[in-house]
């Protein structure tokens, strides 16, 4: 869900990648500078319509042919992997052996967020991104346990996960998750 988004460092990331200024962006989304300030330093954060309104603004795609080469290399790998928009964690592409666990397989998630399925311990590495310099620069790269999550569709199970960001063509910025191995 949108609403449950960390969503303001994520645009602040966004907008130094692509070389935009807090005032064009405060133009596009109807408010004040003060207001783009405000949520990309966390000390407020934005109401559920600009919620969605920047998500569609930053939101990564990789539908392009300037991403084919990577979605190949995610949709035929042996490994338990998938790419989602960093800012948004929209699934761009699964593996077979992650779309394997997907109630529906790969194509009933695609173009839709994963975030509702997120581990307690997911939701925790997430909250750290922001100290750790994550929304700051581009090729950030973290591994971390994670827990269950009990949900049926997207199941996740405990496990050492990698999340490594890529730049995509269209200047967004996209995640890809690996489990790198299970624990029981």
């Amino acid at each position: 869900m949108v609403h449950d988004l960390p969503i303001g460092r994520a645009l602040l990331r966004f907008r130094r990648l692509n070389g935009i200024k807090q005032g064009h962006i405060a133009e596009v989304l109807r408010v004040s500078q003060g207001s783009v300030s405000r949520w990309e330093n966390g000390t407020h954060a934005p109401d559920e319509d600009h919620r969605c309104r920047i998500a569609a603004l930053i939101a990564a795609h990789a539908d392009n042919d300037g991403d084919a080469a990577l979605k190949r290399l995610i949709t035929s790998s042996t490994l338990a992997v998938h790419l989602v928009c960093d800012a948004t964690h929209v699934l761009l592409a699964a593996s077979p052996s992650r779309a394997a666990n997907f109630k529906g397989g790969a194509d009933a998630h695609i173009g839709t967020s994963l975030w509702r399925y997120a581990s307690p311990e997911i939701l925790e590495a997430e909250a750290m991104l922001a100290d750790s310099g994550w929304f700051e620069r581009p090729f950030q790269a973290c591994s971390f346990l994670t827990g269950a999550n009990g949900s049926e569709d997207v199941p996740v199970r405990p496990s050492l996960v990698r999340w490594e960001t890529v730049p995509l063509a269209d200047g967004r910025v996209g995640r890809v998750t690996t489990t790198l191995s299970s624990h029981a």
